[in-house]
């Protein structure tokens, strides 16, 4: 079938969503709802066979639902109405909610459903809770939907009320009042919760140092103790905070913006505080903290035998000059541990997007934090590609972009969660690329696929990774699974007797492919293309980064997703080569 996205953003979801319906085989294509530009025009000009809303915040005009199938992605449950539907759940602590997929009518989440699927509500923040459970579910809905649609014998039903939650009501906005934090009666896990629920967007809005700031992120800490909303310590670029029977770390600040002045964008909550924040002492992670013991740390390391773990979390997968280079770090360190086995990753989140876009747009010389940044991110992916002592693998439990994409590659091998979405490209920024990816993405999947990935810009799914050879190995678990499901695989590479030969047989490779070309030409070339791109001030690149960071709103579909894409289907591949 030709089916047309319409969405109010080309996000997770929808990228999700264009990326499995091309795999079984729709030709898919993507209209934005923006303001101003008559929905039906595009609808029309299109001329679907059915309309799927993956993230949609306003309503569809009438004259296109009358005229075409329109199918409603709501993150809630059968009866759940409402524009927060995943702010109330996280509040109200429910331990399961759903995703309905519902025919659009003349009033807001109530048209007759056509699928719904239920899913977990582990205690994480909204954004990680959208991009992953709700995501399963809500792609699980959509399938159902269309092959339901497109068999033409199935009747959707109208809403009753109830569910398996119990729920039929609608409810308001989950504004400012109800996410305020007391910090002179909460709990840290009520805190907790309210930031939780108001991550990343809008954050919870409160006083800190004389001024008012969206907190972003929240984390219990139960070692440190002080008078409860006291600044105590600072971790990583995160600052933690006193409750009443405990503490928060709270990685992210973005200020409120000042009416009339330019749009605000978080950044590491020490950078945005700058010179006002007091002098509070650094207070690291415990090497060793125990599992018992509640606190926060985005780059962790563990063994388990033969098989080390290198884990790493920073907010939207963002990586800033500051971060790679603690990672590389770590990553020094892992690689003098006595085992054969590394696994990069594993988290249930973003794996990497690359350099962090809101650093470099608040630095003083915008141009300069670009290329320590992109040269940050070098050195850490050519110790990994220089790794030869032991097989690294990525694990990717999260969706990844850009350079995160090719810090992956740079393993020996790529593992990603099925509902994982990679964007192997660089252009919507404006930026030719490093990260060595002209040595491994072609390396990988063959010049003519790389660049045709570099061009189209688009995203691509797990299952269409590993068939493209992005990725060598699927893992079909949940969002929480797959740390655990990543420790059994890696245990089982470790234990191979074929391993300690891969290891050998990867050593000669790389000096074999060192004496054809350099691992420095490579890097010479991508970053002279990179040097001109962040000295040029009327290189697009600045201006998409303004825009990207500051959320200005598109004045059109950007055309490489306007265009309709006959897919492949995609056949079940096996989990590894």
């Amino acid at each position: 079938m030709h089916i047309l996205l319409v969405a109010s953003a080309f996000n997770s979801l929808t990228q999700r969503a264009h990326a499995e319906l091309r795999d079984h085989g729709h030709s898919v294509t993507v209209e934005l709802a923006l303001e101003g530009v008559p929905l039906w025009d595009a609808v029309s000009r299109h001329r679907p066979d059915l309309v799927v809303a993956p993230m949609l915040k306003s309503a569809i005009p009438p004259k296109v639902w009358e005229a075409y199938t329109c199918l409603i992605v709501h993150p809630g449950p059968v009866g759940d109405r409402g524009p927060s539907s995943l702010d109330w759940a996280i509040h109200e602590k429910v331990s399961r909610w759903g995703v309905t997929v519902l025919q659009a009518n003349a009033e807001m989440d109530a048209g007759d459903v056509w699928a719904s699927v239920a899913c977990p509500v582990p205690p994480v923040g909204k954004s990680d809770l959208y991009r992953n459970e709700v995501s399963d579910a809500a792609l699980a809905a959509i399938l159902l939907a269309v092959e339901r649609f497109a068999s033409g014998t199935f009747s959707p039903q109208p809403q009753t009320g109830g569910g398996e939650e119990g729920v039929a009501r609608s409810r308001a906005y989950f504004d400012q009042g109800l996410r305020r934090i007391r910090w002179e009666s909460d709990a840290t896990e009520t805190v907790v919760r309210k930031l939780r629920a108001a991550d990343s967007f809008p954050g919870v809005l409160d006083e800190l140092l004389g001024r008012e700031w969206y907190l972003h992120g929240g984390h219990p800490e139960d070692g440190l103790r002080g008078r409860p909303g006291e600044l105590l310590a600072t971790r990583s670029g995160a600052v933690c905070r006193a409750t009443v029977d405990g503490a928060v770390w709270i990685p992210e600040l973005r200020p409120r913006r000042v009416p009339g002045g330019p749009a605000t964008f978080k950044l590491p909550a020490v950078l945005a505080l700058g010179d006002s924040l007091p002098r509070v002492r650094e207070h690291p992670a415990p090497p060793d903290a125990r599992a018992s013991l509640r606190t926060w740390a985005d780059i962790r390391y563990r063994e388990d035998g033969p098989v080390g773990f290198l884990s790493f979390s920073f907010p939207s997968g963002a990586m800033s000059t500051s971060h790679c280079r603690r990672l590389l770090r770590a990553y020094r360190m892992a690689t003098s541990r006595p085992t054969s086995v590394l696994v990069l990753g594993g988290g249930r989140d973003f794996f990497s997007n690359g350099i962090h876009l809101n650093v470099i747009e608040a630095a003083e010389d915008p141009g300069a934090e670009s290329w320590a940044n992109i040269n940050a991110m070098d050195d850490l992916v050519e110790a990994v590609l220089t790794t030869t002592d032991r097989l690294v693998v990525s694990a990717v439990g999260g969706n990844a972009a850009a350079g995160g994409v090719m810090l992956a590659l740079a393993a020996d091998e790529v593992w990603c969660r099925t509902g994982a979405v990679l964007n192997p490209h660089y252009r919507l920024m404006g930026l030719y690329g490093s990260e060595y990816w002209t040595y491994t993405l072609p390396g990988r999947v063959g010049p003519a696929v790389a660049d045709r990935l570099m061009r189209e810009a688009l995203p691509v799914s797990a299952a269409a990774g590993l068939g493209l050879g992005l990725v060598d190995r699927t893992v079909e678990c949940g969002p929480q699974d797959f740390a655990a499901e990543t420790a059994r695989l890696a245990a089982q590479l470790a234990s191979s007797s074929a391993t300690q030969e891969r290891i050998a047989a990867k050593k000669a490779e790389r000096e074999r492919h060192e004496a054809a070309k350099p691992l420095a030409s490579y890097r010479e070339e991508e970053l002279a293309h990179m040097l001109r791109t962040f000295s040029d001030p009327d290189a697009p690149y600045h201006a998409l980064r303004k825009a990207f960071v500051r959320k200005h709103p598109s004045a059109r579909t950007p055309p490489h997703i306007g265009v309709a894409l006959r897919g492949r289907r995609v056949a079940p591949q096996a989990s590894s080569r």
